[in-house]
């Protein structure tokens, strides 16, 4: 088969490689019919999330089932299923606490309690490096999915794969953000982004009650997105200081909620870059120190943006006095992914409206190249295998 592999630092490129098979009577093969480029897959991309082997990528992806395991009876050969991106038991203490990227039973190698940067990582992940279980991804003609009896959710016959194929990841990420902060109603909702998780979250705060939403981005091309698709007021952080005007907006207090998602990848000065490699620190945390300035005392800051690495002068003494609430990590897709379906198919939310390039698999070197570099007005590209 046909499948996207990560070589090195900026070299993916579509390789011939063996069809997967049925290795453990949980598992179940997918015929891909969608798979889109995460922004964290630009993580691998860039190096930031280090990885030694060549490596099928790619974790948002849905498709057709061809082939299951003996233990797998809730699917059939035929089924339409969309996959959520952890890979997840179902039975451990912390699936059984609805913490999915938290499995216990996924991620042999590299699983532990401690979080660490090489080591003690939580559940696998699919197409996200050895230190997430090593699992192939979904970037491909087809994919393993191992817990298939757990994880992959039939798509309803009245929905198209572009309505249904963001329910794997960026969907519920952006939902979590919003739900970890318990809106009651009315809150002024900030979201550090404008990319297609930012858009999801700020899609979500509307669902959730919030009375105002406002995206934070320095590209004008997703700050348009975002004030089209989500109905959201937008400022330009590479020429407003975007705290003041947030405080300004809210009689001087701040933002209810402030959401962070862009994570490591925020833009940097040439300092910041040298002071990286002298601290051993991958990225930046220029947004989530935003967030911090800009949610009023008391508020909560949700992140979910991701971080690959520890960071020095975190500002504990400002989320101490300020008295927030902070949480993060990844999504716990299978908790949420039943609810936001019928979302989707009640038409309480549309999904497929920040997709701007959809390209063949083979295109898939020319897919990341302009993603990354944030050219062609590039948000959300779907490759087709």
């Amino acid at each position: 088969m046909k499948a996207v592999r990560y070589h090195k630092p900026k070299d993916i490129q579509v390789d011939t490689v063996p069809d997967p098979k049925i290795e453990n009577k949980r598992d179940a093969i997918i015929k891909v019919t969608e798979t889109a480029i995460c922004g964290s897959d630009l993580h691998i991309y860039n190096g930031k999330i280090p990885q030694l082997e060549n490596m099928i990528v790619g974790h948002e992806f849905m498709g057709e089932v061809v082939e299951t395991g003996s233990a797998v009876t809730n699917l059939k050969r035929g089924d339409r299923v969309v996959v959520p991106f952890p890979i997840s038991c179902g039975h451990c203490f912390f699936c059984q606490h609805d913490l999915y990227p938290h499995c216990e039973s996924s991620n042999h190698k590299h699983y532990g309690p401690e979080g660490g940067l090489m080591d003690q990582k939580g559940a696998a992940l699919f197409g996200y490096t050895d230190l997430y279980g090593g699992y192939a991804g979904g970037q491909a003609e087809y994919v393993r999915v191992p817990f298939a009896d757990i994880g992959p959710r039939k798509v309803p016959e009245n929905l198209t794969d572009d309505q249904v194929l963001f329910l794997t990841d960026i969907f519920p990420t952006g939902y979590i953000a919003v739900d970890w902060a318990d809106l009651k109603g009315g809150e002024t909702v900030v979201v550090f982004g404008c990319g297609p998780v930012g858009i999801m979250a700020q899609k979500s705060a509307w669902l959730k009650g919030a009375k105002r939403v406002i995206g934070v981005d320095i590209q004008p091309y997703r700050m348009e997105k975002a004030k089209k698709v989500a109905n959201s007021e937008v400022l330009n952080a590479a020429t407003d200081d975007v705290v003041e005007i947030i405080r300004e907006m809210t009689e001087g207090r701040g933002a209810d909620v402030c959401i962070d998602a862009v994570g490591m990848e925020a833009d940097r000065s040439i300092l910041e870059k040298v002071l990286n490699t002298v601290t051993v620190q991958a990225g930046t945390t220029n947004v989530l120190e935003n967030c911090f300035s800009a949610v009023r005392r008391g508020g909560v800051v949700s992140v979910v943006g991701v971080y690959g690495s520890n960071y020095h002068n975190f500002p504990f003494g400002q989320f101490f006095d300020k008295g927030l609430t902070l949480k993060a990590g990844q999504a716990p897709v299978q908790a949420y992914i039943d609810t936001l379906i019928k979302l989707v198919e009640e038409d309480k939310v549309t999904l497929e409206d920040i997709i701007t390039h959809k390209l063949p698999l083979k295109d898939a070197p020319h897919a990341y190249d302009i993603f990354n570099k944030k050219e062609d007005d590039c948000l959300k590209v779907v490759l087709t295998p």
